[in-house]
């Protein structure tokens, strides 16, 4: 009898610990709908995501064919919605097909740069002691130079190109995800929660795994997607300096740099790249912050 009525007691428990889990993420979801600028800015990049997706469907024209007898048309020309570049290309065709290449090196280094920070970070944190001083010390190292500048020494030491465009802004932003995972895993591992998973004999890696993970991935996660559009911004600048994507690719920050002697010609027309490039980065830095205001309990 007293069997039984622990089984039924735990298994309340546990629906309770589920009934909590589910109305937490409601609750997110709710405070997510209620932000008008939130969703607003989502709803852009979904918008923008969808076109760069059918790029191949909504493009009118051939992103590489131009025509020196076209070039530098002005916006609202025929056939030509948005003008054409210095090479006589269309530009909203170049835009959309740009746009794949700017998200692709926005996002594609964060990803890589949360997986492996997040581990060292939380192997730091829940480790401790030498591990902790040495990881820590090493990224204390990448701390003593500017983003921007280490971003372009790496690509430049590697050579022009989207791989290793890729492989320098991942090498930038590996240090502040393992300083914030560091930092989440530290104040997580001597809570009772955990103090009670070792002592009933769990190992390190289960502790890491069961307990200790889903209390700390939110918070670097929030992290990582507010460094998407600072990522976006380092990406276009590597291409605009000639040190990311090559021409004749669509890229927003190689156009930025082939249209910038057009400016006096078709100041409206050069500046549309960079209007991009604005546009995502601010929309993925409102959403970001929108996600960190939700998911904050205590908010």
């Amino acid at each position: 009898m007293s069997s039984s009525a622990a089984a039924a007691e735990l298994a309340v428990q546990a629906k309770q610990i589920a009934l909590a889990g589910d109305g937490y993420w409601r609750g997110v979801f709710r405070r997510l709908l209620r932000d008008k600028v939130t969703m607003f800015c989502a709803f852009v990049l979904l918008c923008m995501l969808l076109a760069i997706l059918f790029a191949p469907l909504l493009a009118p024209h051939d992103p590489y064919q131009g025509s020196m007898i076209r070039r530098l048309r002005p916006i609202g020309t025929e056939n030509y919605p948005l003008g054409t570049d210095e090479l006589g290309r269309d530009i909203l065709t170049r835009l959309l097909y740009g746009g794949r290449l700017s998200w692709f090196m926005g996002i594609l280094p964060v990803v890589l740069a949360f997986v492996i920070g997040t581990t060292l970070g939380v192997i730091a944190g829940f480790v401790g002691g030498r591990v902790n001083m040495l990881i820590m010390r090493m990224t204390d190292v990448f701390y003593a130079f500017p983003s921007v500048l280490l971003a372009i020494a790496i690509s430049g030491a590697l050579g022009a190109g989207i791989a290793n465009a890729i492989l320098s802004l991942t090498i930038v932003f590996i240090p502040p995800i393992i300083r914030v995972a560091e930092s989440v895993t530290t104040g997580v591992r001597n809570l009772d929660f955990v103090e009670a998973a070792r002592a009933s004999g769990a190992s390190a890696l289960t502790i890491v795994r069961v307990h200790v993970l889903g209390n700390v991935l939110g918070p670097i996660f929030i992290y990582a997607t507010s460094l998407i559009s600072v990522c976006m911004i380092l990406a276009s600048g590597l291409s605009f300096l000639g040190l990311g994507t090559r021409p004749p690719e669509p890229e927003w920050g190689l156009m930025l740099n082939t249209l910038r002697t057009a400016i006096y010609v078709q100041p409206w027309v050069a500046v549309l790249p960079g209007a991009c490039i604005f546009v995502t980065s601010i929309c993925f830095n409102l959403v970001s912050d929108g996600l960190r205001q939700a998911m904050d309990v205590k908010g």
